[in-house]
């Protein structure tokens, strides 16, 4: 079915909401993943509020799906969407990577509820993605496993090693998005390890691709509903993203993968959300 109006408001607006909280953990003066965690707003949103089937009050749910953010230093867009559905009071995102805190730099599944695996050490969480896979079908579960990658992460041999193994076992309850956002924390990807052409790629390992606007509600939302329909073969989604979508100072801008706000640039970036 596609989505509705109701559910395209939805969640261009709770994309909006995770930009702003985003923000609000960073804040000023202090250095925080801005860049690849607003890459990923939409993409994020549609997850927990169209695609995934969860209950923020049973974490262990057993027939939920799951949600691996590969690219692990993106954990505040991951952190905020778990906020908003619920998961954990709003008030914790005050406390982002401060000492004793259930929200890490990076996602820890031992202290933060929502969290299926801790990630970020690159190229890594599409592996544990195959696997939990795999313990779907062996446990005869129904769930569908979601892997975020960075195209600056898909340099490490990890990613090429699962991506062979999930074709091989022909995984068609996983899908892997791509955040293409052509970006990594030292300059463009093309000027430090140029992988593409990317499409090609993962249909040569006997994948199903398809391609599409990161930023649009509507796209990514009919992608996720195409890959249901796909039969033995994983999916791989390449998202066409912003490095730093929708904070005009930090967009395109390499020195925001791990950058620093001036009060200034908050203060913008806080009112340009809010507006």
């Amino acid at each position: 079915m596609p989505l509705s109006d109701e559910q395209f408001k939805l969640i261009t607006r709770m994309a909006s909401t995770i930009r702003y909280d985003i923000v609000s953990m960073i804040g000023a003066g202090r250095p925080g993943h801005l860049g690849g965690s607003c890459s990923v707003a939409e993409i994020v949103a549609t997850l927990y509020f169209y695609k995934m089937r969860h209950k923020p009050e049973e974490p262990r749910w057993p027939d939920r799906d799951r949600f691996l953010l590969s690219k692990g230093h993106a954990a505040l867009a991951q952190y905020a969407a778990l906020a908003e559905c619920g998961y954990f009071p709003k008030e914790h995102l005050k406390t982002l990577k401060q000492l004793d805190t259930i929200l890490q730099g990076h996602p820890d599944m031992l202290r933060t509820p929502g969290i299926e695996a801790n990630t970020g050490s690159l190229g890594q969480g599409l592996s544990i993605a195959c696997g939990i896979a795999l313990g779907g079908r062996l446990d005869k579960k129904d769930y569908r496993v979601y892997c975020i990658l960075g195209d600056g992460e898909i340099a490490e041999g990890q990613i090429w090693q699962a991506t062979m193994a999930a074709a091989y076992y022909k995984l068609s309850n996983l899908v892997a998005i791509l955040d293409k956002n052509k970006i990594q924390a030292t300059g463009p990807i093309v000027e430090r390890f140029d992988t593409n052409p990317l499409a090609e790629k993962w249909k040569a390992f006997g994948w199903s691709v398809s391609e599409i606007d990161g930023h649009n509600v509507r796209q990514i939302a009919k992608a996720f509903d195409k890959a249901e329909k796909v039969k033995d073969k994983p999916v791989m989604i390449i998202a066409n993203t912003i490095k730093g979508k929708d904070i005009p100072f930090a967009e395109n801008k390499a020195a925001f993968h791990h950058g620093m706000m001036t009060q200034e640039q908050y203060e913008k970036a806080i009112q340009g959300l809010i507006d």
